[in-house]
């Protein structure tokens, strides 16, 4: 039985083969998990169809094109060598056995894949010690490589050796790593660019006094979070906030196809999300529906699997509209990037007391700036300022937003 990269969606084309949970000549049984598959949307594990002995054809660390044979299985009846209880195992860990191998140990603390386990046993890790991002906590190459930074730096030599010899022939021998970029910072970066070489792309500023939003939170966190579980953050007001600028506004939740343009009477939210592997956008469907506390609980759920590697296809496809919070880090003002095809893009920041003017004297408030980036082949500059306007009136008088003004 051949075993290819099966269709993931309809624009990915290629994937990263990026652990093999198995080795060559492994008993499989069958809905065994086998190989965990990388491309530039999300991470997707391969089970065996049937019971048999593997046969590895494509190498961890190789990309190939969807349909490939990445490895075989001669079907038949096997007996797979099921795992030792958890108490059998400690009490054979406590008695002194010759048989006992550090890896069986770490194998029985731990779920892990092979080439974890072989590099956990090399660098001298506890398996225990290594949190897991495979599924259900399954520890994953990355993970021990991650564990155990300064060791992964030095791992890999013949690459390190390379990039030497490449800069002694320039006459430089100052060392460097090159690294070959991860399918999903491959994607960044293409879609990066074709934000830049196909939309006409401007930025629109404004800034937002958020003295009620910060009010609001404090009076009624504590009742929030015992009713749903989840705190009351800033995500759900400019959630909230941009959908009803974009009723308001319905150029700027278009998107433009060939010659024609699309309306959405739909509000499907992208929000930016910054993983240890790049950032990616899942969105919220139906934003417009949602209540503040589903909002909120949406966002953490979906950052949750974002960074354990569990977004979907269905998590990431699709989106209106995208906000981006760049305050998280620190950000005071920036030009965030158009989503294409979408067509515009907020961007939060910093919360900051500054000195303003109010009624004739000055006063300190708690003051964010906001960026809007939008296509200019379809949003017009009085549209643009007027929805981003209409945002910072929404955020600086939230009760609109409860009452559906």
């Amino acid at each position: 039985m051949e075993i290819k990269i099966p269709e993931i969606g309809e624009s990915i084309l290629e994937a990263l083969v990026a652990n093999w949970f198995k080795e060559d000549g492994d008993a499989v049984a069958k809905d065994d998990i086998i190989c965990e598959l990388e491309t530039d949307k999300v991470n997707v594990e391969l089970t065996a169809e049937a019971s048999g002995i593997l046969s590895i054809v494509i190498p961890q660390g190789q990309t190939v094109p969807i349909g490939t044979v990445i490895a075989t299985l001669a079907e038949g009846d096997v007996e797979v060598a099921a795992p030792l209880p958890a108490t059998e195992e400690k009490t054979e860990t406590v008695a002194p056995a010759a048989t006992n191998t550090a890896a069986q140990k770490q194998e029985a603390q731990a779920p892990a894949n092979p080439a974890a386990r072989q590099q956990a046993e090399e660098r001298g890790i506890d398996l225990q010690k290594v949190a897991g991002s495979g599924r259900d906590g399954r520890v994953i190459l990355d993970d021990v490589l991650a564990h155990d930074k300064p060791a992964a730096l030095q791992a890999e030599p013949k690459e390190a050796e390379s990039s030497r010899v490449l800069a002694k022939a320039d006459g430089d021998d100052r060392p460097i790593t090159r690294q070959a970029m991860t399918p999903i910072r491959q994607r960044i970066a293409a879609r990066l660019l074709q934000a830049r070489q196909e939309t006409a792309m401007l930025t629109t500023f404004n800034e937002a006094d958020m003295s009620w939003v910060k009010k609001i939170r404090k009076r009624h966190q504590e009742q929030f979070t015992k009713k749903h579980s989840i705190k009351l953050g800033m995500m759900s007001f400019f959630v909230k906030a941009c959908i009803e600028a974009l009723k308001e506004f319905p150029a700027v939740n278009a998107s433009i196809d060939g010659s024609d343009i699309v309306y959405h009477h739909y509000y499907d939210i992208g929000i930016a999300v910054g993983t240890d592997r790049g950032l990616v956008v899942p969105v919220l469907r139906d934003a417009d529906q949602l209540t503040f506390a589903e909002i909120e609980q949406q966002i953490a759920d979906l950052a949750t699997k974002a960074n354990a590697r569990k977004l979907t296809l269905a998590d990431l496809e699709g989106g209106t509209f995208t906000i981006t919070n760049g305050g998280v880090y620190g950000s005071l003002l920036s030009t965030p990037i158009i989503n294409p095809p979408q067509c515009g893009v907020l961007g939060m920041h910093s919360i900051q007391d500054r000195p303003v003017v109010v009624n004739g004297e000055v006063v300190i408030k708690p003051i964010m700036n906001l960026a809007l980036s939008y296509d200019h082949r379809l949003i017009d500059g009085r549209e643009a300022v007027s929805f981003l306007k209409s945002i910072k009136e929404y955020i600086e008088d939230p009760s609109e937003l409860f009452l559906e003004l």
